[in-house]
Parts: structure tokens; sequence; C-alpha cells
């Protein structure tokens, strides 16, 4: 919920541009909420890789990924709240269409903050194991 926190008030203007004709102009502000969500993502994902390296569970690949991927379902519960409250949108036409790109939206946003989840936390594991001494 933490890389989800990072972009919410940036997704309200972006919603609102895409889908009530608004003029988006805040491009260096929005520059900024995405380093500040690569950063969020991949603390939370190297957090996470480290307290289960701790409890020497090793099959952290996949939980990497999905940790920071999980924003994605947030951005999608986000644009249904955004479709209830504040559009007003008629027709099952416009309805699916929509959520089927809402739908997109969510899963490449997922996709992309997990991407950054798991390289953290790969070039995090290469770190830590690679100052390891065996003798």
């Amino acid at each position: 919920i933490l890389p989800f926190g990072a972009v919410f008030i940036e997704l309200y203007f972006i919603f609102s541009a895409i889908w009530e004709n608004q003029v988006y102009t805040l491009f260096s502000f929005l520059f900024l909420v995405y380093v500040i969500l690569v950063i969020c993502c991949a603390e939370i994902a190297v957090v996470i890789v480290y307290f289960q390296l701790c409890a020497e569970n090793y099959r952290w690949w996949w939980k990497s990924f999905f940790v920071a991927a999980g924003s994605g379902l947030y951005v999608f519960l986000y644009g249904a709240f955004f479709y209830v409250d504040k559009l007003e949108i008629v027709g099952f036409t416009s309805t699916v269409l929509y959520f089927g790109y809402t739908a997109l939206m969510s899963i490449t946003f997922g996709m992309f903050t997990g991407t950054v989840g798991f390289f953290a936390s790969f070039t995090f594991v290469r770190y830590v194991y690679s100052a390891v001494k065996i003798d």
C-alpha cells in the first residue's frame, strides 16, 4: 500500500486528464512522483526480502515481485472509486471500456512496480552474498 500512497494524489489528476478531458500540465511533479515511487518500491521489496532471508526462507524471487506489484490492485480499486464518485458514465459499453482500460493501466502499473521490486531485491541479494566469506 505504500507505493500506492506515493502516487495517490497524482492518480486523481491523471484520471481526470484521461476521463474528464482536462489538461494535465504537472509533468515535472509527475517525474518527482515517479522517482519517489521507484525508491519506495525498491525499499519495500528489499526489506521484505531481508526479513525472508533472516527467517531462512530463500524463495524470495516471486515474493519480491508480488510485494511491489500489489500496488496495481490498489490502482484498480482507486479507478473503481473514481468511477463511482467522480464520473457520470451511463451505458454498458462505456462502463466496460472504462474498466477495461483501467485494468490495463493497473496491470501495467503492477508489472512496472513488481519489476522494480524484483531487480532491487536481486541487486541486494547479490550484494549481500558477494560479501560472504567461505573459509
